[in-house]
């Protein structure tokens, strides 16, 4: 199969998934220039080879009684040579311990290797995971999920805050995903879109952490965690957690957007409103002066 056939395949599969999942609750392209990209490539013989792949998010809610709560997540990124190979497939859900996911991902791929290799199988494992996921929180009610369970408890006694740089953050859905995600994940802090994009994000270490998975996993010219911060959470309980907010809740903050394109901030009035929430050291850490 040659590179544009299989463009051409990757690009049939969106459609249909478009189709069938019209509502962005249900199917959402994470990074729309891959798609673009890879459209013109297909369109154009003599286009070079799409720069990143094209990612997206499925979400599924299994059939079974007791599952309205429930609602497992796809993350998907398609490889230049799928479906010569497998799709990359990571599904999340908060019910899932990180064993349970493991567990669940692994016989995934495992189903996959064995019954798709070679086609199209971003449904199959939709309805793999549709049929099957809602048993894996089930599983491993032994002592060794008592031993996993009070890890994953001691990991939600602990606050953190993270301080993401970015060379520059301008896609719309991104900063969508950035708010959405942080509600979510029940995160406060701020997104500073522009060149270049700082964004804080306060709240359970376990849902920070999951924040900057899905955040990392979407195409960035650069991208890193500046800086850290862990509490200890002495009681653990909602006012404790609501106590080490500096944010309450996660906003976009535009200060004064210059420049040519308008994608530069004033970083005197960034640097004000860190202040302001008791955060101005932050501000030498990100741009290497000292704010004023």
């Amino acid at each position: 199969m040659t590179n544009q056939e299989e463009a051409e395949i990757q690009i049939s599969e969106l459609d249909l998934l478009s189709s069938m999942f019209p509502y962005e609750e249900e199917f959402i392209v994470t990074d729309q220039l891959a798609v673009a990209e890879l459209k013109h490539y297909v369109e154009n013989e003599s286009a070079e080879m799409p720069s990143s792949k094209v990612q997206f998010v499925l979400n599924v809610k299994p059939e079974i009684s007791n599952a309205s709560m429930v609602e497992f997540s796809m993350a998907c990124a398609l490889p230049f040579k799928y479906p010569a190979v497998l799709p990359e497939i990571t599904v999340r859900s908060s019910l899932l311990s990180r064993s349970q996911q493991i567990h669940l991902n692994s016989d995934l791929k495992m189903y996959l290797t064995q019954n798709c290799s070679g086609e199209p199988c971003i449904l199959c494992a939709r309805e793999w995971v549709k049929d099957h996921a809602a048993a894996y929180i089930d599983k491993e009610l032994s002592s060794s999920s008592v031993t996993s369970s009070t890890a994953m408890q001691s990991e939600d006694m602990t606050f953190t805050r993270l301080w993401i740089y970015s060379h520059h953050i301008y896609n719309k859905q991104k900063r969508k995903n950035i708010i959405d995600w942080a509600k979510e994940l029940s995160l406060s802090g701020f997104c500073m879109p522009g060149k270049p994009g700082v964004v804080c994000v306060e709240g359970l270490q376990s849902s920070c952490e999951e924040f900057w998975s899905r955040v990392r996993r979407l195409t960035w010219k650069r991208i890193l965690i500046r800086h850290r911060e862990d509490v200890s959470l002495e009681g653990g309980g909602h006012a404790e957690i609501q106590k080490q907010r500096k944010f309450s809740t996660l906003e976009e903050k535009c200060f004064d957007a210059h420049g040519a394109r308008g994608n530069h901030m004033d970083l005197g009035q960034l640097y004000h409103f860190l202040k302001e929430k008791g955060c101005a050291d932050i501000f030498e850490m990100y741009f290497g002066v000292e704010g004023h």
